[in-house]
């Protein structure tokens, strides 16, 4: 077993409270950007203000470099660490308190570019589900903390790791298990969530990219939608054996890592950096056929990381990138700009959040800074960007990680720390 020699300071800590009244509900986190895989919780109950040095650090923990975010479950954190460029390391917290219950080590050897963890995992039953930035992809029993099978999405295809690693967060759908290894002849895969056996697997649908599939119904259809490189841009793939039912080629990005967003009417918001702008598109079955339309493309309008969100018919957008800080963007569903935080015509000029996340919970926006590690309380509103608090609360660069709420917890990460905020309303 690794031992880990652990800096945690754990600043304050109070006996669990049994919550008897429905002033607050509490929900889980258990994937990357949350139960809908969205970054939007059920969570109520959250306060609308902070106090002078902000919300209360319930515990700090340090880690290895990287960008794996947190996921939660059953009052525990799950975050894939990797310590060194030798070896990736699921770990387990409490999260009261911070104290580390269990941790499983793997050999993982090799450097890649902007080193470190990558994506969270994915938790299903007594089972969790994650993929480390050599393809690595494991299946532990949450009890006994033992694999219960493995494989290497990229060399088990004949691929090697590409130059920015694998990033990959497992999607679950009934009892399969589905990733993107994207190679020529695998590029969507499924697997059997309990044996790891190879269910299905889909044609090419583009070039190598950094983004990973989301399970979504559209014109009433499951299906994984998967956004690539290269001259496919958007694709729908069959869960039940891996076909293609449509494809979207009018927008490109070259190195493409959000999702596509889910919108009523099915309809999806595409957005990529790179220069690559926004899309809309709307699905529709027609004669058993999948007819995409696409409603408009915007340049205004790019997230070179982070997924928008969806609130109250508007979407709140982090549009930064390489080439562009527009700061947090709100959007009509027609892709009309209704304000932007870098805007000279209004006192919020210098507020970018640069390529930080977003996390919308009780008519809350949590926004994190990704250069300044300040974070940001804002209420949505179509009208002007008004924000209730900000603290600065971590330190650094390249703070891009997702983060995750539970239990009046608020999780968040740098690239040398995991800190757990409690946000709940006094």
């Amino acid at each position: 077993m690794l031992y880990f020699k652990i800096s945690m300071r754990v600043l304050f800590v109070m006996a669990p409270i049994i919550l008897t009244t429905t002033s607050m509900v509490a929900a889980d986190w258990p994937q990357m950007a949350g139960p809908n895989r969205n970054n939007i919780s059920d969570e109520t109950g959250l306060a609308r203000s902070w106090p002078e040095g902000g919300p209360h650090v319930l515990w700090t923990v340090s880690l290895g470099v990287g960008f794996g975010s947190p996921s939660v479950k059953d009052g525990k954190v799950y975050l894939l660490d990797r310590p060194d460029d030798k070896m990736d390391v699921l770990r387990c917290f409490n999260l009261e308190t911070g104290k580390e219950l269990w941790n499983f080590p793997y050999d993982a050897p090799g450097g890649v570019s902007y080193e470190g963890s990558r994506t969270a995992p994915t938790i299903d039953g007594n089972r969790i589900y994650f993929v480390g930035v050599h393809g690595h992809f494991h299946c532990l029993d949450l009890e006994t903390h033992k694999p219960l099978w493995s494989k290497n999405i990229r060399a088990d295809f004949g691929e090697e790791t590409p130059g920015w690693g694998v990033a990959q967060a497992p999607s679950i759908y009934k009892d399969l298990v589905i990733v993107a290894p994207q190679a020529p002849d695998a590029y969507v895969v499924a697997y059997n969530k309990e044996t790891g056996e190879l269910v299905w697997k889909s044609p090419t649908l583009g070039s190598l990219g950094y983004s990973t599939p989301v399970i979504l119904t559209l014109c009433g259809v499951d299906q994984a939608v998967m956004v690539t490189a290269g001259d496919v841009g958007v694709s729908g793939v069959s869960l039940e054996d891996g076909s293609v039912l449509w494809q979207y080629e009018n927008w490109h990005c070259k190195i493409p890592i959000p999702y596509a967003t889910a919108l009523p009417d099915d309809r999806l918001f595409i957005t990529g950096g790179y220069g690559a702008g926004s899309a809309m598109i709307q699905l529709r079955l027609m004669d058993g056929k999948f007819v995409v339309t696409e409603l408009y493309k915007t340049d205004e309008c790019g997230s070179q990381i982070q997924q928008p969100i969806l609130f109250e018919d508007h979407l709140y957008v982090n549009s930064n990138s390489n080439e562009r800080e527009d700061g947090l963007m709100c959007l009509t569903l027609d892709g009309k700009v209704k304000w932007k935080t870098r805007d000279s015509r209004i006192k919020w000029f210098s507020t970018t959040f640069e390529r930080g996340p977003l996390l919308l919970a009780d008519g809350l926006i949590f926004d994190l800074d990704g250069k300044k590690g300040t974070l940001h309380l804002i209420e949505p509103s179509p009208s002007e960007y008004k924000e209730l608090a900000q603290v600065s609360i971590l330190s650094g660069k390249q703070i891009w990680s997702p983060m995750a709420l539970s239990q009046g917890k608020l999780v968040v990460r740098s690239q040398t720390e995991i800190k757990c905020l409690d946000v709940k309303q006094p």
